[in-house]
């Protein structure tokens, strides 16, 4: 018998270990969507962002990657520092992320 019949999906991730995997991913394209979304509203390309954040175009590559899910919080302050916008992080209970099972 199936161990998942009934569960819910985050059940089924932590069960096989992949919850922060997905969760990391999630929202690194989140990021990389907001911060290529500032640079086009703003025109900046991904040399002048590079120039703005006195780094390489390379690490703006990685940081605009939506699969790298590496990124430091430096290079995300960085990022949106240059961009004239700032980053805001907070944690959330998981009884708030979710309503309460039957």
């Amino acid at each position: 018998m199936n161990k998942h019949i009934g569960s819910n999906f985050d059940d089924f991730l932590s069960d096989d270990g992949l919850i922060e995997e997905v969760s990391a991913g999630a929202l690194k394209r989140v990021i990389a969507w907001q911060l290529a979304e500032a640079m086009k509203v703003q025109k900046v390309s991904k040399k002048a962002l590079a120039e703005r954040m006195h780094t390489s175009r390379t690490a703006v590559d990685r940081a605009l990657d939506q699969n790298d899910a590496g990124m430091t919080l430096s290079t995300l302050a960085s990022a949106a520092r240059a961009l004239g916008q700032h980053v805001e992080i907070r944690l959330v209970s998981n009884t708030q992320a979710r309503p309460a099972r039957a």
